[in-house]
């Protein structure tokens, strides 16, 4: 069986994306419960949001400068632990995609190297054939050169 062709790395993956999303969901609970949570992490995230929200509905609708209004406390943290959960299953996304990209780029630095290894080793072999070459084409040169150099050899006739 070919390793490539069943992709483990990207089923384990998908399995830690698919996890994310309980443990978004557990943590938008906590933070829910949570005052310090509610008050420190949730609140401000959720009223710039819902300010930025309103002040770009605002300016599409063709109202400038008027007043936003910020939030109540129950909704601000509501939407402030959407955000979080979302956030959380964001980072967790985006850290499967860069741990899948450097996986596929340690494996095609391998495969250069690799090559690179071959093709050194193939250019070695040729040095070495070539050197063969040159010294078998000297014999034959010498080898040339000694029968060339024989006296000629007496005829049969007399």
């Amino acid at each position: 069986m070919v390793v490539g062709a069943f992709p483990i790395a990207k089923l384990l993956y998908l399995g830690v994306r698919q996890l994310s999303k309980p443990v978004a969901n557990r943590i938008k609970a906590g933070a829910r419960s949570s005052e310090f949570f509610k008050n420190y992490i949730c609140l401000p995230p959720a009223q710039a949001y819902h300010w930025i929200e309103m002040k770009t509905k605002m300016r599409i609708m063709g109202f400038r400068g008027s007043a936003i209004k910020p939030l109540n406390e129950d909704a601000a943290a509501e939407l402030g632990a959407e955000l979080l959960g979302e956030a959380i299953i964001f980072l967790i996304g985006g850290g499967c995609l860069v741990l899948e990209y450097s996986r596929q780029a340690a494996n095609s630095r391998r495969k250069e190297e690799e090559l690179t290894l071959t093709i050194n080793s193939l250019q070695t072999q040729l040095g070495e054939l070539a050197l063969t070459t040159e010294t078998l084409d000297a014999q034959l040169r010498e080898v040339n050169r000694l029968l060339l150099s024989l006296p000629p050899a007496p005829s049969g006739k007399n």
